[in-house]
């Protein structure tokens, strides 16, 4: 059975940072496209970051410089590190994953950005 779990969201005050993780199992991992997504109240859910089997890595545009996407193919973990986190950086954060077979999301985790 596929299943992404998410898990590091919770309350942080502008400027700081918030470390997302995502544990995957019930699917061949290390050949799988991982990304994360957002989204945020009353908007659609909007790419965040993606890195490759190859650990190629890609990011948005709102995101890039201040978040880095990391693999851990060894426990099947996908990483989101979040630093100078803003206000908009609020929303559901979601963890996606991609091959051949599948196309599968876990349930998310909620990350706010508030003082």
């Amino acid at each position: 059975q596929v299943q992404l779990v998410e898990s590091g969201g919770g309350l942080v005050q502008p400027g700081g940072s918030l470390r997302l993780s995502c544990a995957a199992s019930g699917f061949t991992f290390s050949s799988s496209i991982m990304k994360w997504y957002r989204q945020a109240p009353g908007k659609e859910r909007e790419y965040v970051a993606l890195i490759t089997p190859g650990a190629g890595t890609n990011y948005a545009p709102s995101v890039q410089g201040r978040f880095t996407i990391s693999r851990d193919n060894a426990q099947n973990t996908v990483s989101l590190q979040m630093n100078s986190l803003k206000p908009e950086d609020t929303a559901v954060y979601y963890c996606n994953a991609k091959n051949i077979r599948i196309d599968a999301w876990g349930q998310g985790t909620q990350v706010t950005v508030s003082s």
